[in-house]
């Protein structure tokens, strides 16, 4: 198996090519068969240990990670910051190097503070695969979104792509703006302007848009993504009430009728039904959100066999 991803970390988008990318998503799409047999397991990690050291709540994201690693015959540790001896007073960079000297192969985190697995990989002799940190970026996230949008529209070059929600606080919009534009596709933004940053248009040099309102940004659009309001991360009022936030800017049927008659709709979990997304939407033929969740499996499993070098079998 061609491996087109030669970096030991994967810490974001911001600063893969977008041969990296396509490399990442061509590596998923020959592990998406392992995920459809009946014994779902290969050789290709036999031996290799990968710790999960989750510092934030998580349910897809941390169980697709040891899915995966698991399905590859990998080790998987999984660690949350409740059991890690971080409550007895131990610092974060302790805590990584104590890891780092039971010699594991990859180290996956999740943080509140941006810039977390940038720290650990300076010194660490493990792969870090940043599964969030912050608002910053969350690079698995954005590739199985483009794994999910590939395979139902066929590319992503060309496409037009509405992300609409929280934006201040999405590292999820973060990287899906970096992937998709580095792709070719048009990205347009829209939210409670207290949620859209002002300089948000200068996040990368071209294709992306920002809206004066959710019906702009979702109007022909061929792919509609929608944000989780991230109360835990708001310690200010963006808008006035949740009711109001729906009203203005939840995705309904009749606005999801402004976008192409076969555009897809995407929401990278946890849903608040009624708020950001109406159910009849979410459970509609036109959500791909359980393919989301299908996809992030494979996407997983490839960023593990390319940060640790695996074998293919």
């Amino acid at each position: 198996m061609e491996k087109p991803f030669r970096r030991r970390d994967l810490l974001g988008i911001r600063n893969l090519s977008a041969d990296e990318i396509v490399g990442i998503l061509n590596t998923a799409e020959n592990f998406r068969e392992i995920n459809s047999r009946e014994i779902k397991k290969v050789p290709t990690l036999r031996g290799k240990t990968v710790i999960n050291l989750f510092f934030e709540s998580s349910t897809r994201t941390r169980t697709s990670f040891e899915l995966a690693a698991k399905r590859l015959s990998a080790d998987a540790v999984n660690i949350s910051v409740s059991s890690s001896a971080l409550t007895k007073g131990e610092t974060l960079l302790d805590t990584a190097m104590n890891l780092d000297a039971m010699s594991p192969d990859c180290i996956v985190v999740r943080h509140a503070s941006a810039g977390v697995p940038h720290q650990l990989a300076k010194v660490s002799k493990a792969a870090i695969v940043n599964a969030g940190d912050g608002a910053n970026e969350h690079p698995t996230q954005a590739l199985l979104d483009a794994m999910t949008i590939r395979e139902h529209k066929g590319k992503i070059d060309g496409l037009e792509v509405a992300i609409v929600g929280d934006i201040l606080h999405s590292r999820v919009a973060r990287s899906n703006i970096h992937l998709l534009t580095k792709l070719g596709a048009k990205v347009r933004v829209a939210g409670p302007k207290t949620l859209v940053p002002d300089d948000f248009a200068h996040l990368v040099e071209k294709n992306l848009f920002v809206s004066k309102n959710i019906e702009e940004a979702i109007e022909g659009a061929d792919v509609v993504m929608i944000l989780r309001i991230q109360k835990e991360r708001q310690d200010s009022a963006y808008f006035p009430t949740l009711r109001e936030y729906s009203i203005h800017y939840g995705l309904t049927n009749e606005r999801l009728n402004l976008a192409k008659s076969d555009a897809i709709v995407l929401h990278p979990g946890p849903m608040n039904r009624g708020i950001e997304i109406a159910s009849e939407v979410a459970d509609s033929s036109r959500s791909l959100i359980l393919d989301q969740v299908k996809y992030g499996v494979a996407v997983r499993m490839a960023v593990l066999y390319l940060a640790t070098g695996g074998n293919p079998s």
